[in-house]
């Protein structure tokens, strides 16, 4: 015996009771009888119970080990079911796979995209109806839901349409259970895998979370997905959803028009969820990462809306920025403040904190003029409008301008800056405070591009004593610290020591940073300056040309990082007698300071220097 779609347990188990809740005369005869009790309870024969529902087949069968869980086709078996219903070329065999995967071999998708193609060919092959999918989420919908392809062996009271089907079961859910529907509406706005629980609670109690989540992953509307070994245990269970399942859920919600606000709901819970995105939060922030950016794409319908994506873009943007992923910080960081001159006003604190960022970032893009610009436009705000000279955010950006001016070239300027930066910090914060911190490591390095070593290392020593104690030896900031006293104690020709340091920086970067971050790369340039002062120059020739592939590939071409690559490596090979291939690459380096720092940037003058003495000895020397 055979029960097809047994879903709602209330149609089996209520007395005499239709799912549409009409009685039975029977019931007024005093003989009413559960639906379930029909059912063959014989020692003989076998009962088959399709559901959907996992709440509903327990009931029906008493054990969990007598259900058996239908899970998506694998890949090849849903494309040989996908070959059952049209030819598929060994040209097109690629598409008829990412086509099976973008389906994720749900059967009931691949049939129905069989039977569109099917009545469409010639016109409309495997590789057009892939390409029409992809196209865009209103297409992903037609297809998916377009009437005139069905199976007429099934059942038809029972619909073809993807989009129909995934709604019925949410239908049902949003009758029988409100606080599940909701929860499935809530996830629909985030990203559809690794969403965590704790996006999701928004001020449920543990058991009411429980009592949504499980009729949702009865239906295999969403499940739970094991945790990924990180860093850092985060310490809560995500979900994930079908792509299909999204999609029928958002569209549902646009049908009722829902969709408004479950977005408020979602941006609300991002803004108030993202963390900070300092260093001890980037387990977190990698996690909620690919929700950010999913809510960050929605168009905000109200001033609330706005500021609470400003919020989540400018939390985002940071994490991105000091993780390397330059580019992608600086657009986010544009949105924000953007954003909070439209609502806020250009000299609103929290726009101020906008501009701000976006010239730290800015300057790490080697965009040195639009970051000063930047970091005046926030100083001037803070200093004299709103803030006064000695708070914490003006004291910021006092360093921040500081070190863009440092790249500049203009070192006076800087030292002045980062020296009022730190006597401020030291007497607001107090001496160990990481902004303290950061300003005598920002000092440090200014007195030494100035030739002033034996201060420069007396900061650099102190800023990472402070770091090592308040920080831990593997924080980022710790790392810079380490780094840059291996810079000045090259400087001094304390070699050893320098080389200690710098292996130490680079391998913590490699090891908290990952192999390509812009900071590691910066520790392979130091370490190769190092090794070629020591005379290895092929070790140091090594180092410098791995920087360079690196920086080249992360930070472009023209990156002022980039061009320091090419100079350094242009040095080795010129200490090799390889005059040739250092000739090219001091002129390279040369053309592109010229572009990106100006003609009057110490470093642009070295290179010349360096690039014209090699030119007249070219010159002078007889070519064989």
């Amino acid at each position: 015996m055979v029960v097809d779609n047994a879903d709602d347990d209330r149609v089996l188990s209520s007395p005499g009771t239709e799912s549409g809740g009409i009685a039975h005369a029977s019931e007024h005869l005093g003989e009413a009888t559960s639906l379930a009790s029909f059912l063959p309870q014989a020692r003989s024969g076998w009962l088959l119970v399709t559901s959907r529902n996992l709440v509903t087949a327990l009931n029906l069968v008493g054990l969990k080990y007598n259900v058996i869980q239908v899970e998506p086709m694998t890949e090849e078996d849903a494309l040989r079911l996908l070959k059952t219903r049209i030819a598929v070329s060994k040209s097109s065999e690629g598409d008829a796979r990412a086509l099976v995967q973008a389906l994720e071999g749900i059967p009931l998708a691949v049939t129905h995209a069989a039977a569109y193609v099917a009545i469409r060919e010639p016109r409309i092959n495997v590789s057009t109806y892939l390409e029409l999918y992809r196209e865009s989420e209103e297409n992903q919908t037609y297809l998916l839901n377009i009437q005139n392809a069905r199976d007429l062996r099934r059942d038809s009271s029972v619909s073809d349409t993807v989009i129909t089907t995934w709604q019925m079961s949410f239908e049902h859910i949003r009758k029988t259970s409100p606080a599940a529907a909701d929860l499935l509406s809530l996830m629909a706005m985030f990203d559809r895998q690794g969403v965590p629980e704790r996006l999701l609670y928004d001020g449920r109690s543990r058991l009411q979370f429980e009592d949504a989540v499980t009729p949702l992953t009865s239906f295999s509307l969403i499940r739970t997905q094991g945790r990924k070994p990180s860093r850092q245990q985060t310490g809560d269970q995500s979900f994930e959803m079908h792509s299909l399942v999204q999609l029928s859920t958002r569209k549902w919600l646009e049908l009722n028009d829902e969709v408004g606000k479950w977005r408020k709901a979602s941006l609300r819970i991002v803004a108030a969820t993202f963390p900070n995105g300092q260093h001890e939060t980037w387990a977190s922030c990698q996690i909620l990462l690919p929700h950010s950016k999913k809510v960050l794409g929605y168009s905000s319908g109200c001033e609330e809306e706005t500021l609470d994506q400003a919020s989540i873009a400018i939390k985002t943007a940071w994490y991105l920025s000091l993780v390397g992923e330059y580019e992608l910080a600086g657009n986010i960081n544009r949105s924000a403040l953007k954003a909070r001159e439209a609502v806020l006003g250009p000299e609103h604190q929290r726009t101020l904190i906008s501009v701000s960022q976006l010239g730290s970032v800015l300057e790490r893009q080697g965009k040195y003029d639009e970051a000063e610009a930047m970091h005046r436009r926030a100083l001037a705000g803070r200093e004299k409008k709103m803030l006064g000279p000695e708070h914490p955010n003006t004291l910021i950006s006092v360093s921040q301008l500081g070190s863009v001016l440092e790249r500049q070239g203009k070192y006076d300027e800087a030292e002045a800056m980062h020296r009022r930066a730190l006597a401020g910090s030291e007497k607001v914060l107090g001496p160990e405070h990481p902004d303290t911190l950061i300003s005598l490591s920002h000092l440090g390095s200014v007195l030494e591009r100035q030739g002033k070593y034996d201060e420069a290392e007396a900061m650099h020593r102190r800023a990472l004593a402070g770091s090592e104690k308040m920080l831990g030896p593997e924080h980022s900031n710790t790392l810079i610290s380490v780094s840059q006293l291996g810079s000045v104690l090259e400087r001094q020709g304390k070699y050893d020591e320098a080389e200690a340091m710098h292996r130490r920086a680079l391998a913590g970067s490699e090891k908290v940073l990952g192999p390509e971050h812009p900071d590691r790369l910066t520790s392979l340039s130091h370490l190769g300056s190092m090794l070629e002062r020591q005379g290895k120059y092929d070790e140091a020739e090594a180092m410098h040309r791995r920087a360079l592939a690196g920086r080249k590939k992360v930070l472009g071409p023209e990156h002022p990082y980039t061009l320091h690559s090419v100079y350094h490596l242009a040095v080795i090979l010129h200490r090799q007698q390889q005059h040739d291939a250092a000739y090219e690459l001091y002129q390279r380096a040369y053309n592109g300071y010229t572009k990106t720092l100006g003609s009057r940037h110490p470093t642009t003058i070295a290179c010349y220097n360096h690039y014209s003495s090699m030119d007249r000895k070219r010159r002078q020397t007889p070519r064989k």
